[in-house]
């Protein structure tokens, strides 16, 4: 057993876990932080995904160990007290969510996807990687948010919900 101290969502959370206990497994069965999905558990459904120093990552792929004093950022840390994040709003307006498994990662993951675009990272639809600004189209959406699937469908929502929280962003 090894204690580690994690920073999650603003609180801090002493944990005794066992080296090999993945980030995924000490929000959700140590922290009781459910919010956080258990999907494939091989980093290929992006329901696990969460924000690292605004950086999203595939908890079930991390070790607990390895983000002591880092800032993590599950989907229950998203709102601000009782009004929803903007993007939590957007999803539910534009019918981005059906079953709502894979929400709390589609929202984080959007999140940290919002945040590299504005940074200017490209991606592999971008047409002019050299651009100082990168038009955040449908197709540039939904190539960033590859790495999470739904089962249900909802793809034509979450694009739009994430397109819309976009522009607010920008204005």
């Amino acid at each position: 057993m090894v204690e580690i101290k994690l920073r999650v969502n603003g609180a801090e959370a002493a944990l005794d876990l066992e080296p090999r206990v993945s980030l995924l497994d000490a929000l959700r069965e140590r922290l009781g932080l459910t919010g956080t999905k258990k999907g494939c558990d091989q980093g290929a459904c992006g329901a696990c995904t969460v924000l690292v120093d605004g950086e999203r990552i595939n908890s079930c792929l991390a070790l607990a160990v390895q983000y002591e004093g880092r800032d993590i950022t599950t989907i229950e840390g998203i709102a601000d007290g009782d009004r929803p994040h903007p993007l939590q709003t957007a999803f539910v307006r534009n019918d981005g969510l059906q079953c709502g498994y894979c929400t709390p990662g589609q929202v984080c993951s959007a999140l940290g996807m919002l945040a590299e675009h504005e940074t200017g990272m490209p991606s592999i639809v971008t047409e002019d990687v050299a651009a100082e600004s990168i038009p955040l189209t449908d197709a540039e959406i939904r190539e960033r948010m590859s790495g999470n699937l739904c089962r249900c469908g909802a793809y034509n929502g979450i694009v739009a919900a994430i397109r819309e929280t976009a522009e607010g962003m920008r204005r």
